[in-house]
């Protein structure tokens, strides 16, 4: 076949194929472009999804006749004062946003300027229909009807309108955190679906576009490196996702979804969540303009920096600072769920319904001597005042698994396990950082059997495992011969021990860098060296935990992201009894 020039009007859509691919992409393009044009109030109308109709006003600038008709001529643009385009810094260089768009559904813009007239052009499928003049306020206002209506062969391959709903929410909401100057109002077939004001700023304005609760449940970000400045908000790690929908990130005021960023914050929370857990943040990289190129990607959704390794170590950095900060806090527990949680009737009366129930409970207590006195131990010495401490002090344990403390503010429950996982982590962390990592020979080596795929791993990372304290040797085949552990440890399961570690490194391999698999190895090794569930506690070691639990970082997550520690407040009790 020969080859020869395309049509303008295949040359459009096969433009519209890049950019358009659904009516999220569509409404992306309108709403940058009412940004780009100083707008300080936006308004969006969908019907069935944005596949029936999109429509976006603004009060922006406006646009004259004919900057209307050029806006709708493909690479035409107000975005690019000169021939530098990898200078642009604003949303980005679309001239074929709006023709591309025309050339696939029916496209109404009126617009006006201020001190002019206003001005209405039509566009069906690339076809002008109608040009007249409009009754509209300054500003502009573009309307998108029947998108891909005469290309069956794109409208197919569109989702159901619920489902393309979703994902101009999304995008929506995404524009809405870059730019809190602006106000956004959202409506869906009639019905408001968002609307959120301008002038919110940081953890506000993320909340309201994502959850109320983040603004007590996240820590604030603003540092500055070589010229990069990382600001936003951090979700704590109690505060997670199963998918990584709630993660927001930003370059220069542009909305992206790019896997070196994504794969920064995963770092970041490495050991501080569970694999199939995602953490919660909106973080906004400013760099100069000549660090970064936008215009890899024909939607911008991807950018490439000249110095990877300098952004992710920021943001990694950034992340972690930030959460040091947050000191042993954690997500705080919703009130209504715990009293929820809690019965007003112990439930041997509420079995009982043909018996009185205080003749039952009476009968119950002649089988005792007498009624248990519900302590640990005996206490010789004054207990510590409850409002000396912020994790208060331990008054007994329930089940072997549940520290109960007493805090100056409420009631403190605490999980054994979970807590003591994070701080043995820390502990392997602080002396990794100074070298001093202490390991404990075995009298008699322990041969562990693994297969031996699992056993090549292990010995390729002998010399980063004996910086842990773990001595290591092939034993053979499909065997490693266990000389040494670390003594933060202590004796535990050594068999467990190192087949996880084997399972960690065939998870990760390489994926990771050096920090994060000693990180995850570290995670390992501190889960298995932790106090276990069903181990009675005395009072001067759970004090003793509780303690350590106020001074060391991330305290308020163990290494999987679960809470450590929740809290009954005094008002919540008082309403247990009717106080309240």
């Amino acid at each position: 076949m020969s080859i020869r020039r395309l049509p303008p009007h295949l040359i459009n859509r096969i433009a519209a194929g890049e950019v358009v691919e659904r009516p999220a992409a569509a409404l992306k393009e309108l709403v940058e472009n009412a940004i780009d044009a100083g707008a300080t109030q936006i308004t969006i109308s969908l019907v069935g999804g944005g596949i029936d109709r999109i429509e976006v006003s603004d009060d922006g600038c406006g646009m004259s006749p004919p900057e209307m008709a050029l806006a709708l001529e493909r690479h035409a643009t107000s975005k690019l004062p000169d021939e530098a385009i990898e200078a642009v810094t604003t949303l980005g260089f679309r001239g074929e946003a709006l023709p591309s768009i025309a050339s696939v559904a029916r496209v109404t813009i009126d617009s006006r300027v201020r001190g002019s007239d206003g001005w209405r052009r039509t566009v069906d499928n690339g076809e002008l229909i109608e040009e007249c003049p409009a009754a509209i306020p300054p500003g502009t206002r573009v309307r998108v009807e029947g998108l891909f209506e005469k290309v069956p062969a794109r409208r197919k391959f569109l989702r159901s309108p619920r489902s393309e709903f979703a994902a101009c929410v999304d995008t929506v909401k995404r524009l809405a955190m870059a730019r809190p100057d602006i106000g956004f109002s959202l409506e869906h077939d009639g019905r408001r679906a968002l609307q959120v004001p301008s002038g919110e700023i940081g953890p506000d304005r993320v909340a309201a576009l994502t959850d109320r609760a983040l603004a007590d449940a996240s820590v604030g970000l603003d540092f500055e490196r070589e010229g990069l400045r990382l600001t936003g908000v951090a979700g704590l790690p109690t505060f997670n996702r199963g998918v990584a929908d709630h993660q927001y990130l930003f370059v220069n005021g542009r909305p992206v979804k790019d896997r070196l960023l994504a794969g920064a914050v995963r770092g970041a929370y490495a050991d501080m969540l569970a694999r199939d857990r995602h953490a919660v943040v909106a973080l906004f990289l400013d760099v100069p303009p000549t660090e970064v190129d936008v215009n890899v990607h024909p939607a911008k959704t991807e950018v490439r920096f000249r110095d990877p390794a300098i952004v992710r170590g920021m943001i990694v950095s950034g992340l972690r600072r930030a959460l040091d900060e947050a000191g042993h806090g954690r997500a705080p527990l919703t009130s209504t769920a715990a009293l929820g949680a809690w019965s007003s009737e112990p439930a041997s009366m509420q079995t009982w319904p043909t018996q009185p129930p205080q003749q039952r409970l009476w009968e119950q207590r002649q089988a005792f001597a007498a009624p248990p006195q519900a302590r640990t131990e005996v206490a010789e010495d004054p207990a510590p005042a409850a409002n000396a401490y912020p994790m208060g002090v331990a008054r007994g344990q329930i089940a072997k698994t549940y520290i109960v403390a007493e805090a100056e503010d409420g009631l403190v429950l605490v999980d054994q396990h979970a807590a003591h996982e994070r701080l043995v982590l820390e502990r392997m962390r602080r002396a990794l950082e100074t070298g001093e990592v202490a390991s404990q020979a075995l009298l008699i080596p322990e041969v562990v059997e693994l297969e031996e795929t699992a056993c090549d791993r292990l010995e390729a990372r002998i010399l980063d495992l004996a910086g842990f304290g773990l001595d290591l040797e092939r034993f053979g085949p499909a065997a490693m011969l266990v000389r040494a552990t670390p003594a933060v440890l202590g004796a535990g399961d050594i068999k467990g021990l190192v087949t996880d570690l084997a399972d960690e490194l065939a998870a990760h391999g390489e994926a990771l860098s050096l920090k994060e698999r000693i990180d995850a190895v570290a995670g390992t090794m501190a889960c298995h060296g932790s106090v276990r569930a069903g181990r009675l506690l005395s009072v001067s070691e759970m004090n003793a935990l509780l303690r350590e639990m106020e001074v060391t970082p991330h305290s308020g997550q163990c290494n999987h992201g679960r809470p450590t520690w929740v809290k009954l407040a005094h008002g919540d009790i008082e309403k247990l009894f009717g106080r309240k």
